[in-house]
């Protein structure tokens, strides 16, 4: 069965879920090759007390490991945030194969870059607003609680 980017942002979804469970800033991710899920990650910033345990990082390692190998050009990211220029960096070295997110983030994210300053590997496609109201509500419920 063929899958699309809906089906994956939904399954990206249920990792940020558990991490507004866990009482994580609700960002998930999964990395997919061949039309199969390899790599899982949500954020564990708290629970691992390092401020790089993004959805995105945890995501990639995992992959990197699975595969054996510290490339991903035939993969592809779906994460329900917008990536910050951590993760940016970090999937930019991945010479990852395409990203796919939901909700902008423009507090945060990397929008505000010019396209001169293109934060991705040359090769990699972007594409964004995937389920985007379901990752944005589950991110306003989550800071509605903390205020």
């Amino acid at each position: 069965m063929l899958y699309n980017d809906e089906y994956f942002m939904q399954q990206a979804l249920k990792e940020a879920e558990e991490a507004f469970d866990k009482d994580e800033v609700p960002v998930g991710a999964v990395v997919v090759v061949d039309n199969k899920i390899i790599a899982r990650g949500h954020n564990q910033v708290e629970l691992l007390n390092d401020a790089t345990a993004h959805a995105e990082i945890l995501a990639l390692t995992s992959a990197f490991s699975f595969l054996g190998a510290k490339y991903l050009p035939e993969a592809t990211l779906y994460v329900t945030l917008e990536p910050c220029l951590m993760c940016c960096g970090a999937l930019y070295w991945s010479k990852i194969g395409r990203i796919v997110y939901g909700a902008s983030d423009p507090k945060n994210g990397y929008q505000h870059l010019t396209k001169e300053h293109w934060p991705f590997h040359p090769k990699t496609v972007l594409t964004h607003g995937i389920l985007e109201a379901e990752c944005s509500f589950l991110m306003k419920s989550f800071f509605k609680n903390k205020r």
